[in-house]
């Protein structure tokens, strides 16, 4: 990683803990990216259908139903979602309340892309990566953006 230099002079290299820490934070974040994703999508399927199925997910992720059945069960054991027998996949609260913030998340970084022009699927396609990666200060710094704009 590279840290700031004068116009024109050599890039500084960060100081060992610096980088460390970088790095940390998105091996961190791509951990997670996958659980916010699901819990997301069963949230909206929930919302739109009354239910959410394995295979209803594992057709909208375009994976398959094995796949699916795998962090199904990560997501049970972390106390996300539950599963029933031949009625599908509910969130728990805590599983909900995930959900609503990725979606919270996307909708910012959604809405700061459309406001610098963006168009609105290059937008939407591309939230759907920067929301899991974004810092909490950042996605503020967007936040405040969209409402100066709106005003």
């Amino acid at each position: 990683m590279i840290g700031k230099s004068k116009a024109g002079a050599r890039p500084v290299l960060l100081d060992e803990e610096s980088h460390v820490e970088s790095f940390r934070q998105t091996r961190n974040n791509r951990r997670t990216e996958l659980v916010e994703d699901y819990v997301e999508l069963i949230d909206d399927l929930l919302q739109d259908t009354g239910e959410a199925r394995q295979i209803d997910v594992a057709r909208r992720l375009g994976v398959a139903q094995p796949t699916v059945a795998k962090m199904l069960k990560r997501l049970t054991a972390e106390g996300l979602v539950q599963q029933k027998p031949y009625r599908g996949i509910f969130l728990t609260a805590e599983g909900k309340s995930l959900a609503d913030s990725a979606r919270e998340r996307h909708r910012i970084v959604e809405g700061f892309l459309l406001a610098l022009g963006v168009g609105p699927e290059a937008a939407r396609i591309d939230a759907e990566g920067i929301e899991h990666h974004v810092s909490e200060e950042t996605l503020g710094v967007f936040k405040r953006h969209i409402e100066r704009q709106r005003s």
